[in-house]
């Protein structure tokens, strides 16, 4: 082989390991950071690119994907509780600023994490315990919008940030347990009272309206009796009979109605009789009419 055709071939090397160096690919969701002779060039996105060998360099190979960072750290409410605070934020390098990121934050990630705990640490101790686990979301909006301003003077974007996890001790669980019971307890008790009150309203209403119903009943009874009365006296006046007559006859039959029930009373054990015949009755009549025009005449002179 002839010294030319050596030299040739050298040559055709040499090129096609020079293309080699300058060409290059950035894959998709990255960014590479080139510079040129230790100074910054520019920023080459996803596709294929050329750069000179020996004078440029990548410097840098940027993932622009979003990240996760974990932030765990202990701190006290405003009612003097000590927590356990879990929050998550997702970040990622802004297309516009990857030079930015790169040239003036050494660690991302670390710079973060401060801004995190800082943040927290002034939010959840304006917070009681309570008021902690129920505005979590605001707290974590408000903590994503003071690291996120802070982050983008660095060229990052605060994603989002979420507070996974707030963890008091185990005692101060046990206690808040113990309130709940205490809390649940009062109000079933509360609810029994009221179910109490209900049923002796209602227990008393119904008593009410019995009695109210008895009342009805005996007056509309005794009407009943009294118009008897009145349309017996009506018809024994009818055939003939004078009005002290009328009374001997309903007065008995008062009498024997009494006697009778006395003695179909349940409670009724032994049932003493009169001595005195039907016909001995006008007596015991003459007896009572004399003591009621006694007591009438005695009656004006006191």
């Amino acid at each position: 082989m002839s010294p030319s055709l050596i030299g040739i071939g050298v040559i055709a090397l040499v090129v096609i390991v020079l293309l080699c160096m300058a060409i290059y690919v950035v894959p998709q969701q990255q960014a590479y950071i080139i510079e040129r002779f230790g100074k910054f060039r520019s920023v080459r996105f996803a596709g294929i690119h050329l750069l000179i060998p020996f004078v440029d360099r990548i410097a840098m190979k940027t993932n622009m994907r979003v990240s996760q960072l974990n932030v765990k750290l202990e701190t006290k409410t405003l009612d003097n509780v000590f927590v356990t605070i879990v929050a998550s934020t997702q970040y990622r390098v802004n297309p516009d600023n990857v030079a930015k990121a790169y040239y003036e934050l050494r660690d991302p990630q670390g710079q973060l994490r401060s801004y995190m705990e800082d943040a927290l640490r002034s939010a959840i101790p304006m917070l009681t315990l309570d008021d902690a686990f129920a505005r979590k979301d605001s707290v974590a909006a408000d903590v994503q919008q003071t690291v996120g301003s802070e982050m983008a003077r660095f060229g990052f974007t605060v994603v989002k940030t979420l507070i996974t996890a707030i963890d008091p001790s185990p005692a101060v669980k046990s206690a808040m347990d113990s309130i709940n019971a205490a809390q649940r307890e009062k109000e079933a008790t509360r609810q029994h009272a009221e179910a109490m009150r209900i049923q002796i309203e209602t227990q008393a209403a119904a008593e009410a309206e019995k009695v109210r119903l008895q009342g009805e009943g005996q007056a509309n009874y005794r009407r009943e009796i009294a118009d008897g009365i009145v349309d017996q006296i009506k018809s024994l006046q009818e055939v003939g009979m004078d009005i002290g007559a009328v009374n001997n006859v309903v007065l008995f039959n008062q009498y024997l109605d009494v006697l009778r029930s006395l003695s179909e009373s349940k409670n009724a054990k032994t049932l003493v009789m009169p001595a005195a015949t039907p016909g001995g009755y006008s007596e015991l009549f003459d007896q009572m009419t004399q003591a009621m025009l006694t007591t009438q005449e005695s009656s004006p002179q006191n």
